[in-house]
């Protein structure tokens, strides 16, 4: 129905506003959006209507268009360039389990325009939203797609363009609210920036992330390289620089919308699995590997857990999860990998993954499971002293409650890097009756302490069965049960005893939290 003047003739203001308007919505352009299909994408306005709520979504600078006005003609922007891009602006996600909670910004680059690339009035607007995120502590998603930067804008006397203010006012707002960045096929230069900055990638299988596309990467005298092929997600995952791979967008918003509610709050306590398993998911022999991951999903409430960064550093699992609604974080040992050690990759994955929960005030559960830090020429190499000293860094910075149960092993400083720096930094710190405690591999502490004894023995069988005897009563000196009558340990406790503990005294530091101030951290992008 047309707008009305009062007497009855139709407004040419109002018509004009709604003609443009929807000139910038997808039907608008039809020819583009069927290229974007074919090539098995979604638009940027489908992504945001999938990934907030119906109705929720205020857009900011819809009319704006690429700043090119003196080499194309003005209709033309206004019908191939809208919104110069970058489609932005508030809403909820998740707005049925967290009503006022949910309140997020949302951006998100368009292929579809200049192939997603960062235009002068695109910059302008995310320094708007920028700033609003910081002033409403806004939790923002970004669906980075792009190019990088636009060299065609025309519009605005530049140079070099340093001076744009957008990447300081997106990196600045580390630590202050959760930013969850979504990548889906190329994604270079500034947009990479922009993901790199974020607190979480999620990246679709088709994903291709880089500081410089091909043209940057010619021009820098480094070949011909299909764009495909410069950060594809076998190397950006094992390398750490994606949290979670989706298989297309339609995956990573349903992943994001997960992510993003552990930062929203609780939800109402659930069902929880059966807790008997647990007594029996610990091999009784020290040396046999298991997975971690079951003993994490039975712990947690059911459908809740996310695993991130699975491909990098899989010696140690960190996880986004509940108990008994609660969002928390979980570190945890994988003994399937390197036995559970600490290595320079998993001192900087964990350490990082700490930084993110304290920032944004979740507690920290840590399942141990480690025979310490890993050792040798080749992991010296790594920079090991350095990478994880990390660990041991950011538990001792960490504000929000950390719990820890340790399965099995429990040795050096590995394990103290696991438990904030010692056995009695934890809120809590329970020990399975499968566990043993000591200040090194206990096998290694018999051949260091005994060595002059073991040289003198001459027979070399007679010397390896008396090491054997010599570690089979440091085991059993080392055992929980041992450590806990010296109080080194808070409780041994069944397995199955496990979920209630953790929940009881969450629910304890929820009535009375740290009095000490809060202090505003970045979260490291590493």
């Amino acid at each position: 129905m047309s707008p009305k003047h009062a007497s009855g003739g139709e407004r040419a203001d109002l018509a004009e506003v709604l003609r443009r308007r929807a000139l910038t919505e997808d039907e608008a352009r039809p020819d583009a959006v069927t290229k974007r299909h074919a090539a098995g994408g979604r638009t940027a306005r489908e992504n945001i209507a999938d990934l907030v709520d119906p109705g929720s979504f205020v857009e900011y600078g819809r009319f704006a268009i690429a700043a090119q006005r003196q080499r194309r003609d003005l209709q033309e922007l206004i019908e191939r360039t809208p919104a110069d891009g970058l489609i932005a602006g508030t809403a909820t996600i998740n707005g049925e389990l967290f009503g006022q909670r949910a309140a997020c910004a949302v951006l998100s680059y368009d292929y579809t325009v200049l192939a997603g690339t960062q235009g002068a009035l695109g910059h302008r607007k995310k320094d708007r939203l920028f700033s609003l995120i910081e002033r409403m502590r806004l939790p923002t998603v970004f669906f980075a797609e792009g190019g990088g930067g636009r060299p065609g804008d025309s519009d605005f006397p530049v140079v070099s363009a340093l001076d744009v203010p957008a990447f300081a006012l997106w990196a600045g707002l580390s630590g202050l609210v959760p930013r969850i960045a979504i990548v889906k096929g190329r994604c270079f230069a500034g947009n990479a920036v922009i993901a790199g900055c974020s607190d979480l990638i999620v990246a679709t299988t088709d994903s291709s992330i880089g500081m410089g596309g091909p043209a940057m990467i010619a021009g820098g005298g480094l070949g011909e390289v299909h764009p495909d092929e410069v950060g594809p997600i076998d190397v950006q995952a094992p390398n750490g620089v994606i949290d979670l791979i989706a298989q297309d967008e339609a995956d990573a918003v349903a992943a994001t919308k997960r992510l993003i509610s552990y930062f929203q709050g609780s939800t109402p306590p659930g069902p929880a699995a059966d807790q008997a398993p647990l007594r029996t998911m610990v091999p009784e022999r020290e040396r046999r590997a298991y997975r971690i991951e079951p003993i994490i999903q039975t712990l947690c409430d059911p459908d809740t857990v996310t695993f991130l960064r699975e491909r990098f550093a899989p010696e140690m699992t960190t996880a986004l999860a509940r108990i008994d609604g609660r969002p928390l974080g979980i570190i945890a040992n994988n003994t399937m990998h390197m036995a559970g050690a600490i290595t320079s990759d998993a001192g900087d994955k964990a350490a990082r993954f700490l930084q993110l929960c304290d920032a944004f005030s979740l507690p920290v559960l840590s399942l141990v499971d480690t025979p310490g830090m890993m050792v040798g020429p080749k992991a010296e190499a790594t920079g090991l002293v350095r990478h994880t000293s990390r660990l041991l860094l950011a538990g001792a910075a960490l504000s929000t409650p950390l719990i820890a149960v340790i399965l099995r092993r429990g040795y050096g400083l590995g394990a103290q890097a696991m438990t904030g720096g010692s056995l009695h930094e934890p809120l809590l710190t329970l020990a399975w009756p499968s566990a043993h405690v000591g200040p090194m591999g206990l096998e290694g502490a018999v051949r260091l302490a005994l060595r002059r004894e073991l040289e003198a023995i001459p027979d070399h069988d007679e010397r390896e069965q008396r090491v054997r005897d010599l570690t089979a009563a440091a085991q059993r000196n080392a055992k929980a049960l041992n450590a806990a009558t010296l109080f080194e340990l808070d409780d041994v406790i069944d397995p199955a005893e496990t979920r209630s503990l953790i929940s009881r005294t969450l629910a304890a530091a929820s009535l009375n939290p740290d009095p000490r101030p809060p202090r505003h951290r970045f979260v490291d992008a590493w």
